[in-house]
């Protein structure tokens, strides 16, 4: 463990350059204490490893010297390939790429671990966009990632909620969401990043200005507040309901966690029947209407009263289409 410790200490030097005992600790999970005493067992060893005190103090490795430790733990080959995702890295246009390194990988590596690696693959596959829909991968999806990659601005014709709109953007970088890609990207003169689906860019030219994307950004972190705040934006009124036994069951399957939660939360007792009421949250009428209409007569609105209308009418048309004794469709 210690061992894997001080290796491990060594490589973030030599990938980072210079850190501090705090930051070397943090990504260690250790205490300070501790990584003082393993920058002196590195010491020891002859590893040429120096600090500096002061405000930007910290350790780093002396200019030009790298460790040819390159071992992989079995643990890490299996997690290597299974990270390997196949599937977008063909969307960026890098499949070949990654097929030519786990072919590299499967050769260095030492049969026992190329045999587990060759396993995993053969045991787990990761499919991520959702059940009714292949993706949504864009010929524009390739240059994105070059100019995210490259530091360059791009000239987008885009399709947003209001129509389609001329935009210069600086992209950031790339996130796959269920199948769907997004680029985070800012607008010059602005001070903060959006969101653009890549599947409604219409078209792209890449430009020769470059930009600084700020130090300071970190994506992940940036995505997971976004998604908190789009959670948080996305339901913006309440609507009481009646469902029954089977309807209480489907909702789970058809609505999202947020909603299903809701919908067991508050319910109450059941009536003689079987069915609970009980207040969902709901982005939308609209969205409502749709999402509720997948339960047929297996839901009941109660509130607001608008919703219950929409519901009524659509069951009135419904019925004039499909009259009960109707011996056949009209031609």
């Amino acid at each position: 463990m210690r061992a894997s410790r001080l290796l491990s200490l060594l490589l973030l030097l030599q990938s980072h350059g210079r850190m501090t005992a705090a930051q070397l600790a943090q990504r260690l999970e250790v205490s300070v204490r501790t990584v003082y005493r393993d920058v002196e067992s590195l010491h020891a060893a002859g590893i040429p490893l120096y600090g500096e005190a002061g405000h930007a103090g910290g350790y780093q490795l002396v200019e030009g010297w790298r460790t040819r430790l390159t071992g992989l733990t079995a643990e890490e080959a299996e997690r290597l390939f299974l990270a390997g995702l196949p599937g977008p890295a063909a969307e960026l246009g890098y499949g070949a790429v990654v097929a030519a390194l786990q072919l590299k990988l499967q050769a260095a590596l030492p049969p026992a671990l190329a045999d587990r690696a060759y396993r995993l693959q053969q045991r787990f596959h990761l499919d991520t966009p959702g059940w009714y829909a292949d993706g949504d991968a864009s010929p524009h999806l390739a240059a994105v990632a070059d100019a995210v990659w490259r530091e360059r601005r791009v000239r987008v014709r885009y399709r947003s909620w209001s129509g389609e709109v001329d935009r210069v953007l600086e992209p950031y970088g790339l996130v796959l969401k269920g199948g769907r890609w997004y680029a985070v990207a800012n607008r010059p003169g602005r001070d903060a990043p959006a969101t653009y689906r890549i599947n409604q860019i219409l078209a792209l030219t890449t430009l020769d200005e470059g930009f600084d994307r700020p130090a300071e950004f970190d994506l992940p972190a940036w995505w997971q507040a976004h998604v908190v705040r789009f959670r948080a934006q996305l339901h913006r009124d309440d609507a009481t309901i009646r469902l029954s036994p089977r309807g209480r069951q489907r909702l789970r399957e058809v609505a999202s966690d947020v909603v299903a939660g809701a919908a067991e939360g508050n319910a109450g007792p059941p009536d003689a029947a079987g069915w609970v009421t009980t207040v969902v949250p709901i982005e939308s009428l609209t969205h409502a209407h749709g999402d509720l209409l997948r339960l047929g007569a297996e839901v009941e609105v109660l509130a607001p009263a608008e919703l219950r209308a929409m519901l009524a009418d659509t069951a009135v048309a419904l019925a004039a289409l499909y009259p009960r004794h109707a011996a056949e469709p009209p031609r």
